[in-house]
């Protein structure tokens, strides 16, 4: 193996823009790095770091705190459901499928906004009451999965 055959590892990218050779190539002398400063340096700048300046991160006020027990429940209402076929069964999958939610995180609720008048077996995590009594109203299930 010689150098002329050496070929960068495939899939790299390669700058192909050779800095700091003279004047005519455009970036010569400072190589594109400016006079002095901190930006012509060698070593990263450290993040975060504004000049002197009271840093975004510590002027912005901390408030409250984010519990790590709770969980993300997607809520969507009964009318929602009128979508599916009469005697169709209704999952967290089938919702999925059908456009109704669009993630599902830690579970799905359904609640009592609107009307059914489909009889469906709907399977999800969580019922409201009322969500409960309209879908059994309509001669379907309401399953806790």
């Amino acid at each position: 193996m010689e150098l002329y055959n050496l070929k960068p590892a495939e899939g790299a990218t390669h700058d192909r823009f050779r800095r700091g050779r003279g004047h005519g190539s455009g970036n010569g002398k400072t190589a594109g790095k400016g006079h002095k400063g901190q930006l012509a340096r060698s070593g990263a700048k450290k993040a975060g770091f504004e000049g002197g300046q009271m840093p975004l991160y510590r002027r912005i006020p901390k408030r409250g705190f984010t519990n790590r027990n709770s969980k993300e429940i997607v809520a969507i209402n009964v009318k929602e459901l009128e979508r599916f076929e009469d005697g169709a069964e209704v999952t967290v999958e089938a919702l999925l499928e059908s456009g109704a939610i669009s993630h599902k995180k830690d579970g799905v609720k359904i609640l009592g906004n609107g009307d059914l008048t489909k009889k469906l077996h709907v399977k999800v995590n969580a019922f409201s009451a009322s969500a409960k009594e309209k879908i059994e109203a309509a001669g379907g299930t309401a399953e806790v999965v």
